[in-house]
């Protein structure tokens, strides 16, 4: 997960032209809002004790 925050905001403060990067920055925040979402959703009424794993 680290590794994906670090190349998502490499991307970010490395891109050449900055109007591209803004219209992609929403796009990006709400989809990994909604995938932040779904994956609590699915995991509603799960056991996710650590004898789970």
């Amino acid at each position: 997960m680290v590794a994906i925050a670090r190349a998502v905001s490499r991307a970010f403060t490395q891109a050449d032209n900055p109007i591209e990067l803004e219209c992609l920055k929403p796009i990006v925040l709400l989809s990994s809002a909604g995938l932040l979402v779904s994956v609590l959703l699915m995991s509603y009424g799960a056991d996710l004790s650590p004898g789970l794993f």
